[in-house]
């Protein structure tokens, strides 16, 4: 989206505001859909902190998150440009890619199509 949608902006800024992770959301992203749950983005940049600290290859890369989630735009009160979702899926036939759930930023004007929930297939 060359304009973004007004009313994913203001979904996103509600998330930011309440730093809940329980809005589920489902988009559509260069053809790709992501399903999962919204998170503020200083609570998503801790975890994925998190995640890379535990790791013997990526640790280093963890400042880099680390640093960002005290300062980052969303936290200062401006309107936010990203989505932040946490275990998110990307929906791949009947797979969702990791099982598990994922971290994935997305941008907003990037988003073609959305709906709010959380997709997931059943084998019934």
């Amino acid at each position: 989206m060359s304009n973004p949608d007004e009313l994913l902006v203001a979904i996103s800024a509600a998330v930011e505001s309440e730093r809940s992770n329980q809005m589920s959301l489902t988009v559509v992203v260069g053809g790709a859909v992501i399903t999962g749950r919204l998170a503020p983005e200083a609570v998503w940049r801790e975890r994925v902190a998190e995640v890379l600290r535990d790791s013997d290859r990526l640790g280093p890369f963890s400042d880099v998150f680390a640093r960002g989630s005290r300062g980052s735009r969303s936290s200062r009160g401006e309107t936010p440009t990203h989505l932040h979702f946490h275990l998110a899926r990307i929906l791949q036939g009947s797979l969702g890619i990791p099982e598990t759930g994922g971290m994935y930023r997305v941008a907003i004007e990037d988003v073609s199509a959305w709906t709010v929930g959380d997709i997931s297939y059943s084998d019934r």
